[in-house]
């Protein structure tokens, strides 16, 4: 059977088994996680391909790790508000615990704290 690619493939799957949450370099060197680089790929593919994005984004949300779905909803959010906050309500109360970066501090939360957060702003 062949399979056929879809655009972003490859990036989701490193967006799905993300083990950790980072939106900018990490470490003294301030490199890109593997995952970093998939989300702003993706981010930057939303505004060709976002029909075909948002429901792959959005399935995500119920089988990515935790940092896997941190990510799912902040591109939901880029893609459209409303949806983005759907995402956030979905996952608010989650007991998962996602480790982030920032910079060079490692730190982390829940996906459900992560979220109430993002329900204030």
């Amino acid at each position: 059977m062949l399979w056929k690619r879809h655009a972003f493939d490859d990036e989701l799957r490193l967006l799905a088994d993300a083990d950790t949450l980072a939106f900018g370099g990490v470490g003294i060197a301030g490199a890109l996680l593997p995952a970093t680089k998939a989300y702003f790929a993706v981010e930057e593919g939303l505004r060709q391909h976002g029909a075909e994005l948002r429901p792959r984004l959005e399935a995500l949300l119920d089988r990515a790790t935790p940092a896997g779905r941190v990510y799912a909803a902040e591109l939901l959010t880029h893609a459209d508000a409303a949806a983005g906050r759907a995402a956030w309500h979905r996952l608010s109360g989650q007991p998962a615990e996602v480790k982030t970066f920032s910079g060079c501090i490692m730190s982390s939360t829940t996906v459900g704290r992560y979220a109430e957060e993002r329900l204030r702003d």
